[in-house]
């Protein structure tokens, strides 16, 4: 029976004290792998293998400990204790010790009674309707012992400027394609590189071998439709063309065949904010500070790049970009009173997992702030993804075993009011409102006591009602990030929430080895 989500919610567990039980699929776990998982892994679908159901989750088992222990799964680089992104695909910590008591405790199905619904995904476009749809021509991807960096030229019918607003990035083979980056070209230079080369489109690493062309949208597992802030939108060119570079790794078979589609939707407005996407931050002078970037072998070395932003910006979304001995990217800036507002962190850069990702709420710059972007390069043999043994100089260049270091931002001229959009809230959606492991906690007790918390919904202060003096309360977040933390002094608490984004949170009552938890939503 699934559990609902309330703010006023009597718990009462009986009389004395109850052990943690051993997690079970169908009451904790399947809840966790159909919200967090199963977008990709499903039959058909970017995860190669499928989680749908007990007997597939339970044949993967230790697969998943391993992966969501070390946070390999989901990917996700960006640390989002340093910023919170939009539509983050990330495990609370308890999800993660959920998913280990699980297997630890030899991975037992629980009650039928209580399943949830195996979720079913369709092949139909996120974008039912858009506005234009292009599809490269089938291309037989070759066996190869490297990774296939191919480019295509999709044209579309665009007589006049216009305004993107949604775009979606459909893979043709989920199992082959690893991610893939958008450009619009008005030069026709792509298509003479087409043409020079035979088959369907034409081999290019880095980007699309067009200097003029702009990113104007990027996919990998896991992603949805990309849609841009209300009033603001991507400018696609009069006559241009759509030019995707994907991705495929090596492959040992010869049979593998990908057609890609790009689904746009475009503006009815003749006009809106044009969103640009530009490397802002980047590897040559004079915006990197310690160039040049060059990394000699057996060393460790980290570049600088910064920017003063001459006029107010709103920025919406950043993409950091480097390759192979790369091990870390971050960025932040420093507004004209000083204050630093931190942007991206991915501390372990892995040149397979990168993407575009958007801020929460759109982020004002006024001029003056100072832009700043680091990254590391590890040439040394403690580095797995170095290229090359013995380590090799690396300088700045296209090739896979070159270097870069781009931080690409989506910008538009703005104004502090543009920080009031949303995005995204801060709450995970979770299949089916499902919930999990809220009673009992791995490793710790349950008290008899009661816990009442409200209204329903709240939104500048929480009313918390628990009748065991000199309890601790805690307010932590969908990720398990602590926000709120007090000693109760009184029956009744008034916890301010005024200044937390809206989403689901969760309050924590703790009393030595007794905890209770209730659910709770901020609107």
């Amino acid at each position: 029976m699934k559990r609902s989500l309330t703010l006023l919610v009597p718990m009462f567990f009986g009389l004395g004290t109850a052990e943690a039980q051993t997690p079970t699929w169908h009451e904790d776990i399947a809840c966790i792998v159909y919200t967090h998982c199963t977008p990709c892994h499903h039959d058909g679908g970017a995860g190669h293998f499928s989680l749908a159901g007990y007997q597939e989750a339970n044949f993967w088992r230790n697969e998943m400990k391993a992966a969501t222990q070390v946070r390999y799964m989901p990917p996700w680089p960006p640390d989002p204790n340093y910023r919170s992104m939009a539509h983050e695909r990330v495990l609370t910590q308890q999800e993660i010790d959920l998913i280990a008591a699980w297997v630890d405790g030899g991975a037992p199905e629980g009650d039928p009674v209580n399943a949830l619904p195996v979720p079913t995904y369709s092949d139909g476009w996120e974008i039912a309707e858009p506005d234009i749809t292009a599809i490269m021509e089938d291309y037989v991807i070759p066996s190869s012992s490297s990774d296939n960096y191919r480019c295509f030229v999709l044209p579309i019918n665009n007589p006049t400027d216009r305004y993107i607003t949604g775009l979606e990035v459909v893979p043709g083979n989920t199992a082959m394609v690893h991610h893939v980056l958008v450009f619009q070209d008005n030069t026709g230079q792509a298509q003479i590189l087409d043409q020079n080369e035979m088959g369907p489109g034409y081999t290019s690493f880095g980007g699309i071998g067009v200097p003029s062309a702009k990113l104007i949208g990027a996919w990998v597992p896991g992603s949805q439709a990309f849609y841009t802030p209300t009033g603001m939108g991507i400018k696609l060119l009069a006559n241009a063309d759509l030019v995707i570079q994907v991705h495929y790794p090596a492959t040992s078979s010869s049979v593998q065949v990908d057609s890609t589609r790009i689904n746009l939707k475009l503006s009815p407005a003749p006009t809106l904010r044009n969103l640009s996407i530009d490397p802002v931050l980047n590897h040559v002078a004079p915006t990197l500070q310690n160039g040049p970037l060059v990394i000699p072998p057996n060393e460790v070395r980290t570049f600088h790049s910064r920017y003063t932003v001459p006029v107010a910006v709103t920025i919406t979304a950043i993409a950091p970009h480097a390759h192979l001995i790369c091990t870390s990217m971050r960025s932040f800036a420093v507004l004209p009173a000083g204050d630093t507002i931190p942007l991206v962190d991915i501390p372990d850069w892995d040149f397979s997992w990168q993407g575009f990702y958007a801020f929460r709420r759109p982020i004002h710059l006024p001029p003056g702030t100072q832009v700043h972007g680091f990254a590391t390069y590890t040439n040394t043999t403690t580095n797995p993804r170095n290229p090359n043994d013995p380590p090799q100089w690396v300088t700045l260049g296209e090739a896979t075993t070159d270097e870069m270091m781009l931080f690409y931002f989506a910008y538009t001229p703005g104004t502090y009011a543009d920080t009031l959009i949303v995005v995204d809230t801060s709450g995970t959606a979770y299949y089916q409102d499902c919930t999990f492991g809220l009673a009992t906690g791995v490793g710790e007790q349950v008290s008899p006591q009661r816990v009442e918390v409200w209204p329903s919904p709240a939104s500048d202060v929480l009313h918390v009602r628990y009748d065991m003096p000199g309890a601790e309360l805690r307010l932590v977040d969908a990720l398990g990030r602590l926000k709120r933390a007090m000693r109760l002094d009184a029956d009744v608490v008034r916890l301010p929430v005024g200044d937390l984004a809206r989403g689901l949170y969760v309050v924590e009552l703790r009393h030595g080895t007794n905890v209770e938890r209730v659910k709770v939503v901020l609107e």
